[in-house]
């Protein structure tokens, strides 16, 4: 169908709308001459269009002529729905254009134990930027293991996730946060406490025993567990940090979650070559996710966070 072309009974076309818009400038000017200035075109133009929207509607609309310009019955009619119309649609517009401006909706985030004081991971400030741009927004946080928050995110219970870059499956999409640095430490009860760093070594570090990490690691954290003796496991790190924390054990923490510890004198980084690695924190999201305004401008607010 071409857009002069009779559009089927019932039916508006924008082709019509445009033409409904012509003929109330004609109807408020009071005829075709007066409504040139209005429209900005040509009164051949102005004529023509009415010409057409009469044959669209199958209505004669107005008597013009040497008697001057005045409506038909059927041209009063028209020109009030017209009108009803015409108010609907700038409603319309009005209202989505408000969508834009406001953020409404639920934002559903899955995050790893023990991160929300790493200021490098910038998500307390991009969900503080998501509020302040849409104060009506729900944020419903999930600490879990990161295999349950992969989970999620790839059936949609979690629009987004924060998790280790391990063993992600390919229809994840990731966002880069940073590298989480983790030591070996001791508790200040434990024999090695007291020993000088200077006279350790990874042979001498092997004869005391370990919490294992009962959670996926990357692979420059499964070299450093390799060598110790491992007769305990945790299913998280603040698993490992109570079992460290009796004595009994060594083991691995992120620096960060240990570091209240040892400012007090509790715990002690065992700080020889080999004791460390990286383990690198992404936001995952699906790669063929639907299009949601609050995830997208929350993801927009963390990319601005981490750029700055």
């Amino acid at each position: 169908m071409t857009e002069r072309q009779s559009a089927p009974l019932g039916q508006v076309s924008d082709f019509d709308i445009r033409l409904l818009r012509v003929f109330k400038a004609v109807v408020e000017c009071g005829g075709f001459t007066a409504a040139e200035m209005e429209l900005g075109i040509s009164r051949s133009a102005i004529s023509m269009h009415m010409g057409d929207l009469e044959k669209r509607l199958g209505l004669r609309l107005c008597q013009r002529g040497r008697g001057g310009f005045s409506l038909t019955e059927e041209g009063r009619e028209v020109f009030t729905a017209g009108l009803t119309l015409l108010a609907s649609l700038e409603t319309f517009r009005t209202e989505v254009n408000g969508l834009h401006q406001t953020l409404r909706g639920e934002l559903n985030i899955g995050i790893t134990d023990n991160l929300v004081n790493k200021p490098e991971m910038h998500i307390t400030q991009a969900l503080a930027d998501l509020k302040s741009r849409g104060p009506e927004v729900r944020v419903n946080i999930h600490m879990e293991p990161p295999g349950t928050i992969a989970q999620g995110v790839l059936d949609a219970r979690l629009h987004v996730g924060v998790v280790p870059e391990v063993n992600l499956l390919t229809n994840l999409e990731i966002l880069s946060l940073y590298k989480e640095r983790s030591l070996l430490y001791c508790a200040d009860t434990h024999p090695l406490y007291a020993v000088s760093e200077a006279s350790l070594t990874t042979d001498s570090l092997s004869a005391h025993e370990a919490v294992i990490p009962g959670y996926p690691l990357p692979e420059a954290a499964r070299e450093a567990h390799g060598w110790l003796n491992g007769t305990a496991s945790a299913s998280d790190r603040e698993g490992a940090a109570f079992l460290i924390l009796t004595g009994g054990y060594i083991g691995y923490l992120p620096d960060h979650l240990a570091a209240p510890w040892v400012a007090a004198g509790r715990l002690k980084p065992l700080a020889i070559t080999g004791c460390e690695y990286l383990t690198p924190f992404v936001v995952i999201t699906r790669r063929d996710r639907r299009f949601h305004r609050v995830l997208e401008a929350f993801l927009d607010a963390l990319e601005g966070q981490i750029a700055s």
